[in-house]
């Protein structure tokens, strides 16, 4: 059964069976069947993907690189996550970095690339981006004496300022780390005029791919960046971070590690022993996606599942937006439905505090909002 959108096209999956997948969908709340509108902090998981990690655990259980079964099945499993995620970012695996989180990631790479900085050298971040791509290049300020410049946000269109954005990019400018969507509006950002602007700067660029990840497919080539990060349970995955970085700047960056870990790109990003069972279910969840879509090889079917996924969020995100818009009190926050954007919409109950929109909406309708 296929489901049809106000255009009359006919998306490529069958919604009832991709939410069969989904034991969270069977929770009720206050007589009602749980709605998830928490997806910016984390989304539910398929069995598929539980499974994979308990499988690991239970048959292949061991640490890398070691003259035993399963350990190569250890290391077969984590070079197949990164074949996966090369799939889902555009890149290739010796360029795929896991990690506890994005943020832990961003943490890494910053005091990596700082060490090299200092005063007279500056990074550019953004009004509109998640504190987790600004936070980290901030603590360079205080560690590195580095200057960080912010580009502002159009609160009327919830949009960067581009236009402002682009003059902060200069002969001193090191890094420009930009959000490629907004977890609290929505905004997507197109990221290749930025990244290019820094390149002919001489400058790098981080690219917080947190919230686009479940929404649009990632393309690093095409995006122009150097360095990108995604969380695996923005969609469907367990806690774990994924690192993209251009090879050649992988193999530079100074990185503490502790010997004998390897000191060949992405390994000697990684430190210590990773949440392999995680990893695992990360590449599952990325499995998972590509079954919504059809076509021969994972490539393809991820490009067919975005495309399918993407409408469907089109015609369910205008239906949010007319439909709150119509409550009276009630004002939004961020793109119109029309606009480049993802699902997620920003809104405020005139004269009642955020919490208790939230508390209400659970205990009378079990709708889960952020």
């Amino acid at each position: 059964m296929s489901t049809q959108d106000s255009q009359g096209t006919l998306a490529a999956f069958d919604i009832e069976a991709v939410r069969a997948q989904f034991p969270a969908l069977e929770r009720g709340e206050a007589g009602h069947p749980v709605a998830y509108f928490d997806g910016p902090g984390g989304t539910q998981v398929p069995r598929r993907v539980v499974e994979a990690m308990n499988d690991y655990l239970y048959h292949h259980n061991a640490n890398t690189h070691w003259n035993f079964p399963t350990s190569a099945e250890t290391d077969d499993a984590l070079l197949a996550a990164r074949e996966a995620f090369a799939d889902f970012l555009g890149c290739i695996p010796e360029e795929v970095v896991f990690g506890a989180n994005m943020t832990t990631l961003t943490m890494h790479v910053a005091r990596a690339l700082g060490a090299g900085w200092g005063e007279g050298d500056e990074i550019v971040v953004t009004e509109l981006d998640h504190q987790a791509n600004i936070a980290p290049w901030r603590r360079l300020e205080a560690e590195r004496g580095v200057t960080v410049r912010v580009a502002p946000l159009l609160p009327e269109t919830g949009t960067l300022d581009l236009d402002a954005l682009d003059a902060l990019i200069g002969a001193r400018t090191r890094l420009v780390a930009v959000g490629a969507a907004s977890n609290a509006l929505g905004t997507v950002t197109d990221v290749a005029p930025i990244t290019a602007a820094a390149r002919a700067a001489g400058a790098l660029t981080f690219v917080d791919a947190v919230h686009l990840a479940p929404h649009e497919r990632i393309d690093v080539a095409a995006m122009g960046c150097d360095l990108l990060a995604c969380s695996a349970y923005k969609f469907h995955g367990p806690h774990v971070g994924v690192l993209f970085g251009r090879r050649a700047l992988l193999e530079e960056l100074d990185v503490p590690r502790l010997p004998p870990a390897s000191n060949a790109a992405p390994e000697r990003i990684e430190t210590g022993t990773l949440n392999h069972e995680g990893i695992v279910g990360a590449a599952e969840a990325v499995e998972f996606l590509a079954s919504i879509g059809t076509g021969t090889d994972r490539p393809a079917r991820l490009a067919s599942a975005f495309d399918a996924l993407h409408r469907r969020e089109g015609e369910l995100v205008a239906r949010l937006w007319n439909g709150l818009a119509d409550v009276p009190g009630v004002r939004l926050f961020g793109p119109a439905p029309d606009a480049p954007r993802t699902p997620t919409v920003g809104f405020t109950l005139e004269g009642v505090p955020s919490d208790r929109v939230a508390a209400r909406l659970a205990e009378e309708r079990g709708v889960f909002v952020s």
